[in-house]
């Protein structure tokens, strides 16, 4: 069951997705928590922006955030992202030692939290994440949808 605050990180990191587009990047925005509710990090997509292919919201979040904490070790954060996590996001979430994802939009295609896959909650691998889904899932699709039918935006 999801908990009041995550409405309000989900905000942030939907106010840090919105800034995407600026760059041509897909509208993804992740934020990292401490155990305190302080956000330590957070960053939007740049693939566009860097050319490069692992540039997500997340990675570049938990990147951050280890740069923050001095550890790559987040075992006390909760890593907040407006849409389902990778394959390759997930790798590194489980890498991190995140203990919890809260993520808004379902990713039907790609997603690594649920829906295409569930390496999250792999029971075979040795950490697993407890996943709060679709938090402002509206706001989050509606951010998407908007971008990718805005013509303007391959220019």
């Amino acid at each position: 069951m999801e908990l009041p605050q995550h409405r309000e990180w989900m905000r942030l990191a939907l106010a840090e997705a919105a800034q995407a587009p600026a760059t041509r990047d897909v509208p993804v925005g992740a934020i990292v928590v401490d155990a305190d509710g302080a956000v330590i990090a957070a960053r939007r997509n740049e693939r566009e922006l860097h050319g490069d292919p692992t540039a997500h919201a997340e990675l570049l979040a938990l990147r951050s955030a280890a740069e923050v904490t001095g550890d790559w070790r987040l075992t006390d954060c909760t890593l907040v992202v407006t849409l389902e996590p990778c394959v390759m996001c997930a790798g590194a979430i489980l890498a991190a030692r995140i203990p919890t994802v809260v993520f808004g939009a379902w990713d039907e295609k790609a997603g690594a939290a649920g829906s295409l896959y569930d390496v999250l909650r792999d029971r075979r691998l040795n950490h697993r994440v407890e996943v709060f889904a679709g938090v402002e899932a509206d706001a989050a699709a509606r951010l998407l949808l908007d971008f990718f039918e805005d013509p303007l935006r391959r220019s």
